[in-house]
């Protein structure tokens, strides 16, 4: 095994078998955010599977080969902790929230579930029906829908444009023999990260690691899906979506850079200038100079290929057609000005101080290390990110405002009454 240290109390280790160990020592805490992750999500889906991570995240909580799903519920919740998962586009996670003497016990719970799940066709049958209500929810919300249909509309044929929750027919179609394939075949320890960030050693982390088998074991029959290559996503389109609603739900939005490309950090701060908050141009232009709608913002998203750039809005149906003018003005400001000194200077301490106080807690350091490692990025310290941000000039980030911010480049998606 290579342990390297990144940072006063940030430690690396990679074992012969690929699996790789972080941690970070909070010792202002007396507790333990632990999680494990999955290097497999939709992203390395076929379309007519859409849906079997997720699905196969639900089913590792329905039992194992030493817990029943009730023993699961009880192992950290009576002792004050939590457990949890998640499917993005490009990882699945299992993660705790513990006190720190309960780390052992948490990792425990964590490997098992990963590592053993029983995934019995009966368990299917029912948590199918669960995963089909969740759909349906999405369905009946659709401020979370819109997002789905954007995904879509930027890439129709690529994974990123998959729902990750899958549809009713993918779903319905998946069998417990295929989240036992896909097991078998992406939950191997080469494929996994395990991140802990609290009141920790990273030695100690490692002895329980290895105790609980993560270094011995083999990658036999494990094979990682390839992740299809990423092409431009398609821009300037216009997706009208019917639905009886109150509101218009719209969505401008356009692919931007990777997680690792230090040009997410521009993007960061003019999305904050953009659309942060109260006080960005479209808050004040949208809402409280033209009361268009209560809900307006800008959003940014990085994975491991390409990333996110967009825009919600929600107005009324008689008021929509005004609001994206409103939006579409403020795109061709920003990219035609760019951002003055005096503003990129307040726009990169709004992004500093929110990375800042995003680091308050294990749980959030725990999130950065791990996305750290499975993005491909290398690890930087919270210094050297803010000395990236406060380096920004003004020729940076209105290069980035030309290229992402051009109104004729965003796809548009509105779901509402016709």
């Amino acid at each position: 095994m290579e342990t390297v240290q990144l940072d006063k109390d940030v430690f690396q280790t990679t074992a012969a078998n690929g699996v790789r160990v972080l941690s970070e020592r909070v010792g202002a805490v007396r507790s333990v955010a632990v999680g494990i992750w999955v290097r497999s999500a939709s992203v390395h889906e076929a379309r007519h599977q859409m849906g079997v991570s997720h699905l196969l995240e639900h089913m590792v909580f329905k039992g194992t080969a030493r817990r029943t799903a009730q023993q699961i519920a009880l192992e950290l919740e009576t002792r004050g902790g939590s457990l949890d998962a998640y499917t993005s586009r490009d990882t699945t996670a299992f993660q705790a929230r513990v006190l720190d003497a309960d780390l052992p016990r948490a990792l425990d719970v964590l490997t098992d579930l990963v590592r053993q799940p029983t995934l019995r066709q009966g368990d299917l049958d029912l948590e199918r029906n669960v995963i089909l209500e969740e759909i349906n929810t999405v369905q009946d919300t659709p401020d979370d829908l819109v997002f789905d249909l954007t995904a879509e509309a930027l890439w129709p044929e690529h994974p990123y444009g998959y729902s990750i929750l899958g549809t009713r027919e993918s779903v319905s179609d998946l069998s417990a023999e295929d989240l036992r394939r896909l097991h078998r075949r992406a939950y191997y320890p080469g494929n996994c990260v395990i991140v802990a960030a609290g009141n920790l050693e990273h030695q100690a982390l490692l002895d329980l690691v290895a105790q609980q088998g993560w270094f011995e074991a083999t990658n036999e029959g494990g094979e990682q899906a390839p992740q299809p290559e990423v092409e431009a996503a398609v821009r300037g389109r216009e997706v009208r979506r019917p639905k009886d609603t109150a509101q218009t739900h719209i969505v401008l939005a356009t692919d931007t850079v990777q997680f690792a490309d230090p040009r997410k950090y521009a993007l960061m701060t003019l999305a904050n200038v953009f659309g942060g908050g109260m006080s960005s141009r479209l808050f004040q232009r949208v809402r409280e100079e033209l009361g268009l709608a209560y809900a307006v913002y800008a959003y940014s998203h990085f994975y491991r290929r390409v990333g996110v750039l967009g825009v919600y809005v929600g107005p009324q149906p008689k008021t929509a057609a005004q609001a994206v003018d409103a939006i579409r003005s403020e795109y061709a400001r920003l990219a035609r000005e760019g951002l003055g000194p005096d503003v990129l200077e307040r726009a990169k301490r709004q992004t500093q101080g929110q990375l800042m106080l995003m680091l308050e807690s294990p749980t959030s350091r725990m999130y950065r290390l791990a996305s750290l490692a499975v993005h491909g990025e290398s690890y930087r310290s919270l210094d050297a990110t803010l000395g990236d941000i406060a380096s920004l000039t003004v020729a940076q980030t209105a290069a980035v405002a030309r290229e992402f911010f051009a109104p004729e480049r965003q796809t548009m998606v509105w779901l509402g009454p016709n």
